[in-house]
């Protein structure tokens, strides 16, 4: 789709309209081939269970959209029972008496089609197409879970014609190496005037960043490797406290979807691959990565010198390249590969200074702990940030599986340091840069 967050264009009723069913089918394409106990899944901390999750994302639409913004009955009198996430623990989620799958489909083709109806009526008002476009974003963030949770649970990669094969080969003499930068005084957050953001990027406000290097490409499998096989999980010098206790208690010895079969295999979805020098590492946690760079004498970049190496020291672009929307040949977004693809490729999506796929492919832990900017407020839907300051790191990018139309330079995510069944990666700096 032409239009993405940053567009005025997506004020539209055509183009949101197009947002509303192209999430929707993209929801319901990621569980088309599951039904029965695949559904439902074992009880996990990581994971929801599929059926209640899919239920909870045209809930969420119904209450924001349906209700909230148009002030209509529900549609249905169990979805505060049944699907919200607020109200309903997550181990519970397994208890509940969902609706069959065909029941839940065709609640969520409802609530699509309630929408779509009142996008039919004409040019939607600022409060319709501000919750419109958080429902879609919403569903957008859910249908990325879904692809980590079939991952987490070893089913088959989700069925979907991929537009480039995932161990694509990078341009001849693409090396990665150090890219400076003069740091100075610069702007972090996003702008008043972009069309949508989340409350955790408000608003843009000056940072000091001193000049720093950052690797023009993020840790590969390879690089990964070297660190496993110098005894890297057993060495408790190279762990922070938190992360020998996490290392101690998971028990872990190597990256989550690794095993050793003579070299080391690496579990994509339900089949095991080589490890691939050309693939960024994926599936670490922020104390793996963390170990990683205390072991090679690096350290993780700060949240501030991410984004001034993806958007400038003044935030002046809204992507590494430049304002154009994301496209195949810029990042590997959209499920295009459905999977990571070589750490040196796209390299038309370059930042200025040459560090490579700053948006796609695996997420990018940084060293900063998730909280507040100045003067935050809280947004209507009150538990997106709040619940998580202080205790999640940020992450920054975007992967393979986030949308176009959602990831931009100034787009915060965030995830409990023990996590490692996201699709994220990291890239680092010299540690005399600090």
């Amino acid at each position: 789709m032409l239009a993405n967050i940053n567009d005025d264009r997506a004020t539209s009723a055509d183009v949101l309209r197009g947002w509303v069913s192209d999430a929707r089918a993209r929801t319901l394409g990621l569980v088309a081939d599951l039904d029965g106990e695949r559904l439902i899944g074992p009880r996990l901390p990581t994971v929801n269970p599929l059926l209640w999750e899919i239920g909870h994302a045209a809930w969420f639409q119904e209450r924001w959209v349906w209700q909230h913004a148009a002030g209509r009955k529900p549609i249905s009198s169990a979805g505060p029972r049944l699907f919200d996430s607020i109200g309903i623990e997550h181990d519970v989620r397994w208890d509940l008496p969902l609706p069959s799958r065909e029941q839940t489909v065709r609640y969520l083709e409802q609530v699509r089609d309630a929408v779509l109806e009142l996008l039919d009526r004409g040019e939607p008002d600022e409060q319709m197409v501000y919750f419109v476009k958080l429902s879609v974003f919403h569903e957008d963030m859910h249908t990325e879970a879904f692809t980590y949770t079939r991952q987490t649970l070893g089913y088959p990669a989700p069925a979907m014609d991929a537009a480039e094969p995932i161990n694509r080969q990078p341009p001849e003499g693409d090396v990665a190496s150090d890219v400076e930068f003069a740091g100075g005084t610069g702007q972090l957050g996003a702008t008043r005037d972009a069309s949508f953001v989340f409350d955790n990027e408000k608003w843009a406000h000056p940072v000091h960043v001193p000049p720093f290097r950052l690797a023009s490409t993020t840790v590969t499998e390879d690089q990964f490797a070297e660190f496993v096989d110098d005894g890297g999980y057993r060495r408790q010098e190279l762990w922070s406290d938190d992360g020998w206790q996490w290392r101690t208690s998971a028990e872990a010895t190597h990256p989550v979807y690794w095993r050793r079969e003579g070299g080391w295999l690496r579990r994509h979805f339900d089949q095991w691959l080589p490890i691939d020098p050309r693939l960024p590492v994926i599936h670490v946690n922020w104390f793996e990565a963390d170990a990683y760079c205390r072991w090679a004498g690096r350290r993780l970049p700060t949240e501030a010198e991410w984004e001034a190496a993806a958007a400038g020291m003044t935030g002046e672009r809204h992507y590494p390249w430049g304002g154009a929307s994301p496209s195949p040949t810029l990042a590997n977004l959209d499920w295009q590969a459905l999977g990571p693809v070589a750490a040196a490729a796209h390299p038309g999506g370059d930042a200025p200074g040459g560090c490579r796929q700053m948006i796609g492919n695996v997420w990018e832990w940084t060293t900063t702990t998730f909280r507040p900017f100045p003067g935050f407020t809280a947004d209507p839907y009150k538990e997106y940030s709040q619940p998580c300051f202080g205790e999640c790191k940020v992450l920054r990018g975007g992967c393979w599986a986030t949308r176009s139309r959602l990831i931009r330079n100034t787009w915060r995510n965030f995830y409990r340091p023990d996590r490692r069944d996201v699709f994220a990666g990291f890239r680092t700096c010299p540690v005399d840069d600090t």
